[in-house]
């Protein structure tokens, strides 16, 4: 049996951890998060996710390497320039020009990282144990006379000699370091070992924690740092980072809060910034990660479903609002009838009992079949099970779009309500064009936002047919619609019109509808 606290019979996490102000966050996306293959933020990013970090209270942001150039020394410096609340830092080698370097982007502090296992010092450096000790705590004392922060980590330290760790940070620590950071650089730790090396750490003086994932025991270790006297966590938003990536900061910002009473960080905007950080780098959110996938507070099941509309703790630790998220029932083979009737009241559709058997039987058939059931499948079912059909308020007529040789253009004719309009429109590529054109024909009444695009290729070779989802909200209303076809502008038209017939329309559609949402009434 793992004994993860070194014998402790009580929780010594709970009495470390016991007030708002015992744990804070350093961010590191834009050092350590950027060093995920292909990701590279631009200034204008690195600033926008640093206002962000700063908005959430984060207590530390790592700006970037001084040392990597030029560019990212002009990066830092637009980032210290936004006089944030946060101590911003940069990650230096341990050189005094790296901390140099810092000094000219005005930074308020440095993290110095020196060598620690015996692979860095010999193989990677070719030093010795005494020059590290001894260079660490001069580089410490000329940082310090410059004013800095300074924070020493030793590299590669969950595989250093313990003593040599001890001795290299207790000099640091001497010299004027405000703390100490056991670094385990490539994810090789145990928690035992964590909280071994944490608290022999811990005893010095004020320790941090930098945890990767390589083990998937990231967020384990920070939980075992933690336990054995760290204060101060390392981590990234997303958990973006080189390899496995690092412990995700959202989720140790939550997990403290949920668990502990503490807080290390605005909550509501964790989501925010998650999303922000997604886009700049271009990785996406898995749909099951913690707090900030989109399956995080989203039920299907129907047990689940009704239970949750009974109570909105019944099957969450935690309410999305808290993280600045809302709450998503979604159907497919595993619905119920109160998530189905959940689902019909949202669009003020009522149904008697046997219509309302009749809607579920069929959700849960097109569920079967290995298809998420969106709005307009749901829709469509009870239109088609009460016998209704409706007038569309809007109707796609018509539809061109060229992009070779020069800029994308695509034109559309709409009917809408008892009116045809025409319109064209520009853009990037002519999906984007024919968008702009639907939203020029529609004019006002196009305010509804589009809140998510997802295109999926479900068959291969040249004439592969494409799904394209989307999500369009206006007002408190949110709509989810997926079409099927082999030409992706005509796809994705047909799928922003439908969602838009259901959001601004205020009838049902028949089965002669486009969207595959709407063809399922022949089911």
């Amino acid at each position: 049996m793992v004994d993860l606290f070194g014998g402790n019979p009580n929780n010594p996490l709970a009495s470390t951890v016991d007030s708002d102000d015992s744990v804070q966050l350093l961010d590191t996306t834009l050092r350590d998060g950027e060093q995920a293959p292909g990701v590279s933020l631009t200034p204008d990013e690195k600033a926008d996710i640093a206002r962000s970090l700063d908005r959430a209270n984060i207590e530390f942001i790592e700006a970037g390497s001084a040392c990597t150039g030029e560019g990212e020394r002009e990066t830092i410096r637009q980032v210290t320039a936004l006089d944030l609340d946060a101590t911003v830092t940069s990650f230096a080698r341990g050189v005094q020009n790296d901390i140099d370097l810092a000094l000219d982007c005005d930074v308020d502090g440095v993290t110095i990282v020196v060598p620690a296992s015996d692979k860095h010092i010999e193989r990677k450096v070719g030093t010795t144990h005494d020059e590290v000790v001894e260079n660490t705590a001069d580089l410490v004392e000329y940082a310090k006379d410059h004013g800095l922060w300074v924070e020493v980590i030793g590299e590669d330290g969950s595989r250093a000699d313990l003593d040599f760790l001890e001795r290299l940070m207790r000099e640091a620590l001497d010299a004027g370091a405000d703390r100490s950071c056991f670094a385990d650089t490539v994810g090789h730790a145990t928690p035992e070992t964590a909280y071994e090396y944490v608290s022999r750490l811990a005893e010095l003086g004020p320790v941090s924690t930098h945890t990767h994932d390589d083990l998937g025991l990231g967020m384990t270790n920070v939980w075992a740092s933690l336990a054995a006297g760290a204060d101060l966590v390392h981590g990234t938003i997303n958990g973006i980072g080189e390899r496995a990536g690092n412990v995700a900061l959202e989720e140790v910002a939550i997990a403290l809060a949920h668990g502990y009473d503490v807080e290390t960080a605005k909550l509501e905007d964790l989501y925010d910034l998650a999303q922000q950080v997604s886009h700049a780098t271009g990785v996406p959110l898995p749909p099951n990660k913690a707090v900030v996938g989109e399956n995080a507070f989203t039920h299907e099941s129907g047990i689940h479903t009704d239970g949750t509309l009974k109570d909105d703790t019944m099957y969450e630790p935690y309410p999305p609002e808290l993280v600045g998220r809302e709450r998503r029932l979604v159907l497919g083979k595993h619905a119920g009838r109160a998530g189905v009737r959940a689902a019909l009241d949202e669009h003020d559709v009522d149904v008697s009992e046997e219509e309302l058997a009749a809607i579920v039987e069929r959700v849960k058939r097109l569920g079967d079949r290995d298809k998420r059931v969106t709005d307009a499948d749901l829709l469509a079912i009870a239109e088609d099970v009460q016998g209704r059909e409706r007038d569309r308020y809007v109707e796609l007529l018509d539809l061109t779009a060229a992009s070779g040789g020069g800029t994308p253009t695509a034109s559309v004719r709409l009917r809408v309500g008892e009116q045809e309009r025409v319109a064209s429109g520009t853009g990037s590529g002519p999906v984007d064009a024919a968008v702009e054109a639907v939203r020029a024909a529609l004019g006002s009444e196009a305010d509804a936002q589009l809140e998510s695009y997802h295109v999926d290729a479900i068959t291969g070779g040249t004439d592969a047919v494409v799904t394209v989802e989307v999500e369009m909200s206006k007002g408190d209303r949110t709509v989810t619609v997926a079409t099927s076809d082999s030409d992706i502008t005509r796809c994705s038209v047909d799928a922003m019109v439908e969602a838009l017939d259901r959001l601004l329309g205020s009838a049902a559609v028949g089965p002669d509808a486009e969207s595959e949402g709407a063809t399922i009434a022949d089911d």
